[in-house]
């Protein structure tokens, strides 16, 4: 007579076994798809720093930290303001821990808007108070700079510009500079920077005189560069950023810091910030950390996406980005001064 009992025992030890086998195996692979995260550990962050640049430097946290980042990227089409405009929409109901920004115009806005919440990151110690708030709500990583490109071609060493004053120096034909229009990205952020420094009727004034004079004013930074590449222009006043790529193509030029002497260079930093009521609060502060760190500042730097480090004695990619000496204005101050700048260079460059 069959042992039915016998039986049975035998096949639910052999399916136990075999369920137990492969439970093994599923979890085996869901944890290396999560490249030894603790399950359920993830951090939000929004950030406008171009995907091909963060994506990397969050995956080397996420590997570090055990932690998921999951990661909103802003579209070209919209710039930061896409990604402003849902940090707005969420204030009751935060979805995102940290906000990462190629710039700092907006963050200042959120600032003043409680959309952001202080955290002095013990990572942060080693920036200077110029590109820190000083109650924590922002921290600024590696920049970018508003300098000169030359072209090597056309003028010797000794003729090269070395202050913005020398756009309307008779020693080179106003056809042969160039700037952006002053409305719009980091050129209106300069504009607004040197109201914040000379004074707005000063700074107007300097404005209206490159409109007189006939300075050449393009439709952007990328197109100064391009013509002073080309030798249409014989220098102009652009971004490290556009002037770093035309050095790395051959282009026939140089960079120029200006002011080193007097004003200095104005300096646009990236922010990072935390959210106000974030939802994973203590892995934000973790990320926080990790962002405003040196390392992640080099990585900015080797990726191109910055020029100017904001600690001093830092590394930098070209020898002449060593000698930009920051300008001394706040961001806030810079801020404050965009609408007035805004109208008035709207008055004077729109006709």
């Amino acid at each position: 007579m069959l042992d039915l009992s016998g039986i049975m025992r035998s096949i639910n030890i052999r399916l136990y076994r075999s369920l137990h086998h492969a439970a093994l195996i599923i979890f085996a692979v869901v944890l290396a798809s999560c490249g030894g995260r603790t399950p359920g550990r993830e951090v939000v962050i929004y950030t406008s720093v171009d995907q091909v640049v963060a994506e990397p430097i969050l995956h080397e946290y996420e590997q570090r930290a055990g932690v998921r980042v999951r990661a909103v990227y802003d579209i070209e089409a919209a710039k930061t303001t896409g990604l402003v405009t849902r940090l707005e929409a969420e204030k009751a109901r935060p979805q995102a821990d940290v906000f990462w920004n190629g710039e700092f115009a907006q963050t200042l806005a959120l600032q003043q808007k409680g959309i952001l919440a202080p955290y002095h990151s013990p990572a942060a110690v080693d920036i200077p108070a110029v590109f820190k708030d000083r109650d924590g709500y922002w921290t600024g990583v590696g920049g970018r700079a508003r300098v000169f490109i030359v072209n090597t071609n056309l003028l010797a060493p000794t003729d090269y510009p070395s202050s913005l004053a020398d756009m309307l120096s008779s020693r080179w034909p106003a056809d042969k500079i160039g700037m952006a229009q002053p409305l719009f990205g980091t050129t209106a952020t300069h504009a607004a920077a040197l109201y914040a420094t000379l004074g707005p009727e000063r700074a107007r004034e300097f404005f209206q005189a490159v409109r007189d004079r006939g300075v050449r004013v393009v439709d952007g930074n990328s197109v100064v560069r391009d013509m002073v590449a080309s030798g249409q222009l014989v220098f102009g006043i652009t971004d490290t950023d556009d002037a770093a790529g035309a050095i790395e193509r051959g282009a026939p030029v140089r960079v120029v810091a200006p002011d080193t002497d007097t004003s200095g260079t104005l300096v646009i930093p990236g922010t990072v910030a935390m959210v106000a009521g974030a939802p994973h609060a203590a892995e934000a502060r973790a990320l926080v950390d990790f962002l405003v760190s040196a390392e992640a500042e080099n990585a900015l730097v080797k990726a191109g996406f910055c020029q100017f480090p904001v600690r001093p004695d830092a590394s930098v990619a070209d020898p002449a980005f060593a000698k930009i000496k920051p300008m001394a204005v706040s961001l806030q101050d810079i801020c404050d001064q965009m609408p007035r700048a805004a109208s008035e260079l709207r008055e004077i460059f729109v006709r």
